[in-house]
């Protein structure tokens, strides 16, 4: 990705995460205090995660799942218990990522790029794989459209934690390095446009 690439990219992010937060900043809080009722703690889910050089920053979403004791993994099925009812609606919807809006006018995300992920993964990216940190993690990117049904995925499998480490994991490095390889600003758009419709 080039400088004027990078640059262009940034800008759009800036404009888009903008207008985003003033069209949708009402939604956001409405849906904060309902998670707040729905789930007895913050609305506001905050997750540290590998951003852009191995920077961990702090995610933020719509709250969607209540503490469930003796369970502590990071990897998420369709069938996850801690997933509230009202919980699913958001993630069905996408409303629980709004407040990445945030992040991204911020600087540690942007609108299109691959996923960020939860330390043990991204920072133990080695040679030219390292490259998928060379750019900000995305709201949506191409890998979150092939797998846009990975907690179901996830939920049929024996080992749902295994099968993410072993298949959908270097899937996603793959995705992720075909689309830094060959950046366009109108492909992010397209992405965009995929993940809203």
């Amino acid at each position: 990705m080039s400088p004027i690439q990078r640059t262009k990219k940034r800008l759009f992010d800036i404009f888009t995460a903008f207008i985003g937060l003033l069209a949708a900043g009402w939604l956001i809080i409405i849906a904060a205090v309902i998670a707040y009722f729905d789930t007895g703690i913050s609305g506001f889910f905050k997750q540290e995660r590998v951003g852009m050089h191995g920077r961990v920053f702090k995610v933020i979403k719509i709250r969607s799942m209540r503490p469930v004791k003796g369970i502590n993994t990071s990897v998420t099925t369709d069938k996850d218990p801690r997933i509230s009812k009202i919980g699913r609606f958001w993630r069905k919807t996408k409303i629980d990522e709004l407040p990445q809006l945030w992040n991204v006018l911020v600087g540690e995300m942007s609108f299109v790029g691959p996923r960020p992920d939860v330390p043990g993964f991204a920072d133990k990216l080695e040679g030219e794989e390292r490259l998928i940190l060379s750019i900000r993690p995305g709201i949506t990117g191409p890998a979150s459209l092939r797998f846009k049904n990975e907690e179901e995925i996830l939920a049929a499998q024996p080992d749902p934690e295994r099968y993410n480490r072993e298949v959908i994991w270097p899937e996603k490095v793959k995705i992720n390095l075909e689309y830094i390889r060959n950046y366009s600003l109108r492909k992010d758009i397209d992405y965009i446009i995929k993940t809203i419709l």
